[in-house]
């Protein structure tokens, strides 16, 4: 975890005080930063996306996965 960088959006960006800070968790220093706003969750429906758009075919890769 990028701790300098997050102290820096903590209390620089947001303006926190230090005590304040180190009483968040990482998840709601995320939520205060914006994070919610990021990319929805995995979900069953967009593995079956991604399944569709690149089936299995049976055959090993070259990198052996």
């Amino acid at each position: 975890m990028d701790w300098a960088g997050l102290m820096r959006l903590g209390l620089r960006d947001l303006g926190l005080a230090p005590e304040v800070f180190w009483r968040l968790s990482p998840i709601e220093l995320l939520v205060m930063l914006g994070a919610e706003a990021g990319r929805p969750a995995f979900t069953r429906a967009r593995l079956d996306e991604l399944a569709r758009a690149y089936p299995d075919t049976g055959e090993e890769s070259s990198n052996g996965l």
